[in-house]
């Protein structure tokens, strides 16, 4: 077989299937480029609806904490008031207990005045008792 012919001949036989594997090819292009938009199409949807979530977690999450923030306000302010009456009725106490033992040092100065007062009274009944005792000793010996 000459050169030239096998040429023509792997042409003719070739070239059909050339030309039906470039359609194929143009087919998927045309796929992936539809394909390729569909999923831009649906990239943008996703980040969409996403940007719309996050927004919305936002807003629900600064609700949350200003409810949590309120919460928390009230409660301090709640104990607030509570400790100022306790501490209140701990000053109250301890004015009453001022006043006790204000009023039992009192007393304790009327009778410790008192006592000092007997002192000397007591002194000399003892001096007087020890006189008598002295002068029933002399009488019994006289």
């Amino acid at each position: 077989m000459p050169a030239e012919k096998i040429p023509g001949w792997i042409e003719r036989l070739l070239l059909p299937k050339l030309s039906e594997i470039s359609g194929d090819i143009k087919g998927l292009d045309i796929k992936i480029d539809s394909l390729r938009n569909e999923m831009e199409t649906e990239i943008g949807s996703l980040r969409n609806e996403t940007k719309m979530e996050i927004g919305s977690l936002r807003t629900e999450i600064k609700m949350e904490i200003g409810s949590l923030r309120t919460e928390v306000k009230m409660e301090i302010g709640s104990l607030r008031n509570e400790t100022k009456t306790e501490i209140t009725g701990v000053r109250n106490e301890i004015t009453s207990v001022r006043k006790e033992i204000e009023s039992l040092r009192t007393e304790m100065n009327v009778r410790l005045d008192s006592i000092e007062k007997r002192i000397p009274v007591i002194e000399k009944i003892t001096a007087m008792e020890i006189k008598i005792a002295d002068l029933e000793k002399r009488l019994a010996a006289a």
